[in-house]
């Protein structure tokens, strides 16, 4: 009976080597895995940076085109995507992006996280429209925006209704004239914005009072001309 405890005792270290003799074949399938964990680091380093960005504020993400593209491989055929976000705080800050990948989460990733990098500051009149009128133009795309009085609302469709939309502003008035590309209205739309300027900022360059700038416009007066400067903040 006491041999038969021993070899009880003495079996248990036999199979530890076996155990232990798993996990190679186990890391062989690791090796397998290490392209998925690329991948799957490839989306964590994408959240970890969406996360980074959102702190202390709400973002308005919006996706204006995802378009499928197809390679033509020796085993068949190889499918990709790429996605258009406009990414705004909808306080004056908005930015475009664009992004590519085997799938369709990666790639709206891809755009959120570059449109976040490539956000701009528009100047606001009473932080609902346009301070002036403006015309950018890319490649084909051709557009005009134009500030609007209260209550007029967004008028504006396809990709340039996400622009204002993310960017906060309640009331305009625009006109897309050419392509109906995506990209290039996208791109027209912002370089329309980027020539807006603000009274405050116009009054710096020439040197003179805001008030005195508001009143030169001939439908306002001194006493309301002074208020409007008093209530421009950029």
């Amino acid at each position: 009976m006491a041999e038969d405890a021993t070899t009880e005792t003495v079996t248990p270290p036999a199979a530890e080597p076996q155990a232990k003799a798993r996990p190679p074949r186990g890391g062989r399938g690791g090796g397998n895995n290490r392209g998925g964990n690329n991948r799957g680091g490839g989306r964590g380093r994408g959240g970890r940076d969406n996360r980074r960005d959102d702190d202390g504020e709400d973002l308005v993400e919006k996706l204006v085109h995802i378009n499928r593209v197809s390679k033509t491989v020796k085993g068949g055929k190889r499918f990709g995507f790429a996605a258009l976000m406009i990414v705004g705080d909808g306080k004056g800050r908005a930015g475009f992006g664009h992004g590519k990948a085997r799938e369709v989460p990666e790639a709206i990733q891809k755009a959120t996280a570059a449109a976040k990098k490539a956000m701009m500051r528009v100047p606001l009149r009473d932080g609902r429209t346009l301070h002036h009128d403006g015309q950018g133009r890319f490649g084909a795309g051709n557009v005009t925006v134009r500030s609007a009085p209260p209550g007029t609302g967004i008028i504006a469709g396809g990709p340039m209704r996400a622009v204002f939309e993310s960017l906060g502003v309640a009331d305009v008035v625009t006109k897309s004239v050419g392509t109906s590309n995506p990209y290039n209205m996208i791109r027209a739309t912002f370089e329309a914005l980027k020539d807006q300027s603000s009274p405050k900022s116009v009054a710096a360059r020439r040197g003179m009072k805001i008030a005195e700038l508001v009143q030169r416009r001939g439908d306002v007066g001194a006493e309301e001309a002074k208020a409007e400067a008093e209530a421009v903040t950029e």
